[in-house]
């Protein structure tokens, strides 16, 4: 996953940039706030912005949580760094914020071979925060730049097939069901479970 570079975040920061925004560069979203022309019903407070190095130590807590872990595996700070904050050059990582407090966080990757050009998201969030709308703000928010702000006609993600909470959240904005990869991730255990591709085209985005 990336080192967040300055030039990659340029624009969606002066998309969404709220005029009282600290050095963070946090993107604020109220109920009913607008983006360009869109409304996006969002709970009070729900932020996005790039993930931090100071940011370690809350990210270890929220996938240490059990619903969390479960799907991710065990993140200590050494992989938090190594495959959040410093990443690969492909791959942009951002926090997820409510009232201030760091509960998740949202990546994009983009595949840039022209015959195949498509986006794809993955996040995670902290189990007290999950079934509360945060989940499908932050993938309104991401979808909504790689597709007005990098031209992605489709974006793609691969939740555990057995994870219905997660798949729910993502049928909620518009995704759909692919169909099942079969034994496509390895658990800590050693174990193969099933994937499932979903994915939405950019006129399938739900508000």
């Amino acid at each position: 996953m990336p080192s967040l570079r300055t030039d990659d975040l340029t624009t969606i920061a002066q998309v969404f940039r709220s005029p009282k925004q600290d050095h963070r560069r946090r993107w604020d979203l109220h109920e009913g706030a607008t983006l360009r022309g869109m409304t996006v019903s969002a709970p009070p407070e729900t932020t996005i912005r790039p993930i931090l190095p100071e940011d370690a130590p809350a990210l270890v807590e929220i996938l240490a949580h059990p619903t969390v872990a479960r799907w991710w595996g065990t993140f200590d700070e050494e992989r938090v760094e190594k495959e959040l904050i410093v990443g690969e050059p492909d791959l942009r990582v951002y926090a997820i914020e409510v009232d201030g407090h760091i509960v998740g966080a949202i990546q994009s990757y983009e595949e840039s071979e022209p015959e195949f050009r498509h986006a794809g998201i993955d996040l995670f969030l902290a189990d007290e925060i999950q079934g509360h709308g945060v989940g499908p703000t932050a993938i309104r928010l991401v979808a909504r730049r790689l597709i007005e702000e990098d031209g992605h006609h489709r974006i793609t993600i691969d939740p555990a097939a057995a994870n219905e909470h997660a798949i729910s959240a993502y049928e909620k904005v518009g995704f759909r069901r692919v169909g099942t990869l079969r034994r496509y991730q390895r658990m800590s255990d050693g174990t193969w479970i099933d994937g499932l591709l979903m994915e939405l085209l950019a006129d399938e985005l739900i508000d």
